[in-house]
């Protein structure tokens, strides 16, 4: 069996993990409500081929919330101050994205991520401020399938 990788449509706002042919799991997502896009600070979610150069929260409960890569909270009990459960959290697990080509080089710098959300009632609609949002229990299984290193595909 060939290593496991990841497409991303946008237009399908749908993830499957993908190995030898076969869809070993599927979920919706959310993108960015932009649009697709490189440019740094513009909301939008890039497109190409990517790698997973970093996964974040491994051993962390599952609803961990994250800032700046780092578990501070607890959702919905105890979200840190300045943050509420209207805020766009991100939970559970990070695997954190390197652009592999030229015009989505900079994705690493503008911290694209697959994370999980606390909006999940927003799934299959594009919503993010330019990361891939999954449900928390959806990213648990996501992140336990990838190794650091598996290939990303994003397209239209």
């Amino acid at each position: 069996m060939s290593a496991p990788s990841i497409r991303i449509d946008l237009s399908r706002q749908e993830l499957a993990l993908e190995a030898s042919g076969k869809v070993l799991f599927r979920c919706p997502v959310s993108s960015g409500k932009a649009g697709a896009g490189f440019e740094e600070g513009s909301g939008k979610t890039p497109t190409g081929r990517f790698r997973i150069c970093r996964k974040i929260g491994d051993g962390e409960p599952e609803d961990t919330i994250f800032l700046s890569r780092l578990p501070v909270g607890r959702y919905p009990g105890a979200i840190p101050e300045g943050l509420d459960e209207h805020s766009d959290l991100i939970l559970s697990r990070i695997l954190w994205l390197d652009g592999l080509e030229p015009e989505n080089a900079n994705t690493r710098e503008r911290y694209i991520y697959i994370h999980g959300t606390n909006h999940p009632e927003l799934l299959g609609t594009p919503e993010s401020h330019g990361c891939i949002r999954l449900s928390p229990a959806d990213m648990l299984v996501l992140f336990d399938l990838v190794e650091e290193g598996t290939v990303v595909s994003i397209h239209l």
